[in-house]
């Protein structure tokens, strides 16, 4: 699934009716999730079939369009899956129940409701709440792809206006030519991330560097009066500086997962529980701006797309494990070299742990893709690949592209 995003221009009436009709997907997913509470749903057809009965007991929810309702009835569906799912693992800790949601910002169309237009460069949604016609703005060509491949189309709001995802049926797969490198990583704070080849990437710390603009524009806000426009204007300001934080920290997780699919045929990395490692408050912030959990979704999908085998393996004394006789050696956070007293081998503690993950990686790809770790080599540097010039010549941009919907 390729997902390709275009920015909406309209009218402030036209804006109007797309947040009546969030709100009224926001009403239905919510209601579908009471029926179930109330044990009146035991699968997602009975939600969909609860859409039909809104429809005709609430007169401005019949507005929406009919699929758009099954569409809402199916979020609240993924939430009670999910909440199961994770009650089937045995997941330690909260199972994730499903609560009502208060901040929906989206409405989602399949294939009725909404209408292209024979340029592709504008849209036309055709359901009850009459929000008319908006022009597309964007670098995306829509003229690649049927209207049959387009199986959803999606209106999201954000800080800095409306934007109109459409999510589409490929499969796409790039053919590169094998490198014979294998790679191992080990993910951190001081560098974001250090390979068993010696080579660090530094971390961005996005959010840490915008802290001073943001307590900024957090003391406008409190500075004016309650319900005044003045604050309206200022919460606006402030959310757009949260927007540009977190598009700088996906830009830079996306290019950097890219250059590291395409320098080696084998990717090692440790598989972290970053859901437990946020409770400590004094590194919670820091794991949180580091968004490992992102850099490992985007690993798993270019992995994917150009044909390489990416390996997770277990954290558990990563950093204590000797890389060149396997001896353990304890050592606290601010211990920054490692230094093995049984065999003298000496190394940066993140570069160790690296070479560490990379031979546990090598050891379950060997088991699982014997035919692929054949022939694979320990060495070269990454440098030139996460350079910014060879970032900036990759033919495919992956600045609006999805790895799940």
């Amino acid at each position: 699934m390729l997902i390709l995003e275009s920015k909406l221009k309209g009218k402030d009436s036209q804006f109007s009716l797309v947040n009546e009709a969030i709100r009224t997907v926001q009403f239905v997913r919510n209601k579908a999730l009471r029926f179930w509470m109330e044990g009146n749903s035991k699968s997602q057809y009975d939600l969909n079939k609860y859409c039909a009965v809104l429809a005709k007991e609430f007169e401005w929810a019949k507005k929406l369009n009919s699929q758009a309702r099954q569409a809402a009835a199916e979020r609240a569906w993924s939430a009670i899956a999910r909440f199961f799912d994770n009650c089937k693992k045995s997941i330690p800790g909260k199972k994730g129940y499903p609560k009502f949601q208060k901040d929906n910002r989206s409405v989602e169309y399949k294939t009725t409701g909404w209408k292209l237009s024979d340029d592709r460069k504008s849209i036309t949604f055709t359901d009850g709440f009459g929000i008319g016609s908006f022009k597309l703005l964007g670098s995306r060509d829509l003229n690649f792809y049927s209207i049959d491949q387009i199986k959803r189309v999606r209106i999201v709001r954000r800080a800095d206006g409306y934007y109109c995802q459409f999510c589409i049926a490929v499969d796409r797969e790039v053919t590169t030519d094998p490198t014979g490198n294998a790679l191992g990583i080990d993910l951190g704070l001081k560098y974001f991330l250090a390979g068993s080849d010696g080579c660090t990437v530094e971390n961005p710390r996005c959010l840490r560097k915008s802290e001073q603009a943001l307590k900024r524009l957090q003391r406008q806000i409190s500075r004016k009066a309650k319900g005044s426009k003045n604050r309206i204007k200022a919460r606006k300001r402030l959310a757009k500086k949260h927007l540009q934080i977190s598009r700088q920290r996906k830009d830079f997780v996306v290019k950097t997962a890219r250059a590291l699919i395409l320098s080696s045929d084998l990717l090692a990395y440790e598989n972290l529980q970053v859901r437990n490692m946020v409770k400590n408050h004094s590194l919670a912030k820091s794991i949180s701006d580091a968004s490992w959990g992102m850099f490992v979704q985007w690993l798993g999908y270019f992995g994917k797309v150009f044909g390489k085998v990416v390996v997770p393996v277990p954290p558990q004394f990563t950093s204590q494990e000797c890389a060149n006789c396997g001896h353990r050696v304890p050592k606290t956070l601010s211990t920054r070299t490692h230094t093995c007293p049984k065999c003298g081998y000496s190394e940066c503690r993140d570069v160790n742990a690296a070479r560490v993950i990379l031979q546990r990686g090598l050891k379950v790809a060997s088991e699982q893709y014997p035919r692929a770790v054949g022939n694979l080599t320990l060495g070269e540097s990454l440098v030139p690949t996460l350079s910014n010039e060879s970032c900036s010549k990759q033919t495919i941009s992956m600045n609006q592209e999805s790895p799940s919907l």
